[in-house]
This record gives structure tokens, C-alpha cells and sequence, in this order.
């Protein structure tokens, strides 16, 4: 693996990964939709291919890959994601994200570079977001020395990179560290792209269902440096 922020160098490989990624191809491509695919690609701007299956169907043919293998560790699991990642069809990278957020549990604070290769390549919400929060947000509240990953993702050029650090905290309600949310926040405040700006407004809207007050307050006194958008976002479930 390579050095902390630079990503994966190359794809490793192991039996379970292998088991998993054979298994994977030919269950979701037997299943396979062209004709919803097209929709489905363009529903997604064309970010990448699709195969045409369905998020249940996808799901009930998960567990068919998945069926009776062994429980992975850290490094199936970058073999997996990796190998994922490699191939085409969104559907593949949707796997792996289930996976991982199923798994985390089993990685240490060394896979945080993997997921910023898969935070940036191929980048829009659909994985980006599940990333931030269920397997970038908990490898960092196990690990509290990867805050110092974050507050250098929340100043990259790369917008999906920062939108990661933005929301990394979604789940973490009273363990939110709110100094540092806020000032993520302050940070990209000024940011032109919408989903710089949703993302703001989201992670302040998840935060207000812990502290309103406190989300309310803050806007009041920074109001004037966030985007109608943002602060609409915010405030969507509090008012203010």
C-alpha cells in the first residue's frame, strides 16, 4: 500500500477478493438490463456505464456473490474495492460500497488512502457520499489522529475530496466535533460548485437534529458568507 494521501499504487490480490470479483461478474452481468441501462446512465449525467439492475435486485444478487465466504480483513477488502473500481459498470463500485461500509470495522486507519482513490476517481455522489460517511467517518472516529487527513481534504482542489471531508461527520451526532465542522464549513463557504455548497447545508442539517441551537446560532452570525442554497439546507427541519 502506498504512503499516507497518495493513493494505491497498484491493485493487489487475494483469494477471497478473487472468489468475490469472479463471482461478482457473473451473477450481476447474467442479470443485466441494457435497455434500463440507458436510463439509468443517463439519470447519472454519464458518469459511467451501467448495467441495468436495480438497487433490490442488486442487493438480492449480493448476497448471492457473498454467500458462505469468509469474513475479509483489511487487505481482501482494498483488493476487492480496487479490483471494483477497475471495472466499467457502476453497479461494480456499488458493491464494494456495500461492502465496505459493512466491513469497516475490519480496517485500520492504513485504508484511509485507499478510499481517497476511490473518492476520486470516477467521482460524483452516488459513491462519494456513502464513502464519506459509513467507512471515511468511521475509520476517523476510530482513529482520531486522521482528523489531521481531514483538515487537508477539506482544502483540496479535488471538490468530491472535499465534500468527503464535509461530510465525514454525518453519523456522528453527539460525537460530532462541532469546532471542526463549523470550520470546514467556513472554509469551503465561498465555494462556487453545488455540491460544495449542498454539502455544507446537509452537514449542517444533520448536525441540527442533535444541537439546533447551536447550527442556528452559527448561521446567524456567519450568515452572510454561505449561498441562499446552503442556508436553505440548513435550516430545512429547524427554521431560524
Amino acid at each position: 500500500m502506498s504512503a499516507p494521501g497518495t493513493g494505491p499504487t497498484a491493485v493487489p490480490r487475494t483469494p477471497l477478493a478473487d472468489t468475490l470479483l469472479e463471482r461478482l461478474t457473473d451473477v450481476y452481468a447474467a442479470a443485466a438490463d441494457p435497455e434500463r441501462a440507458v436510463g439509468m446512465r443517463a439519470y447519472m449525467k454519464d458518469v459511467a456505464p451501467f448495467l441495468g439492475l436495480t438497487t433490490p435486485e442488486r442487493r438480492a444478487l449480493s448476497r448471492t456473490v457473498v454467500a458462505g465466504t469468509s469474513r475479509p480483513d483489511e487487505a481482501d477488502l482494498t483488493a476487492l474495492a480496487l479490483g471494483c473500481w477497475r471495472l466499467p459498470e457502476r453497479e461494480y463500485r456499488y458493491f464494494a460500497v456495500d461492502y465496505l461500509r459493512r466491513h469497516v470495522g475490519s480496517c485500520s486507519s492504513r485504508f484511509l488512502p485507499v478510499v481517497r482513490h476511490l473518492v476520486a476517481t470516477d467521482s460524483w455522489w452516488d459513491t462519494v457520499d456513502l464513502l464519506a460517511a459509513h467507512v471515511v467517518g468511521p475509520l476517523v472516529a476510530a482513529d482520531r489522529a486522521l482528523t489531521a487527513d481531514m483538515d487537508a481534504w477539506i482544502a483540496d482542489d479535488d471538490l468530491w475530496i472535499a465534500r468527503a471531508a464535509l461530510l465525514h461527520q454525518l453519523r456522528y451526532k453527539e460525537r460530532t466535533d462541532v469546532r471542526r465542522l463549523f470550520a470546514y464549513c467556513l472554509r469551503q463557504s465561498g465555494h462556487c460548485d453545488f455540491f460544495i455548497r449542498k454539502a455544507i447545508g446537509w452537514a449542517l442539517r444533520e448536525y441540527a437534529k442533535t444541537d439546533p441551537d447551536a447550527v442556528r446560532d452559527f448561521l446567524t452570525r456567519e450568515r452572510g458568507r454561505f449561498a441562499p442554497l446552503t442556508v436553505r439546507e440548513a435550516l430545512k427541519n429547524i427554521g431560524g
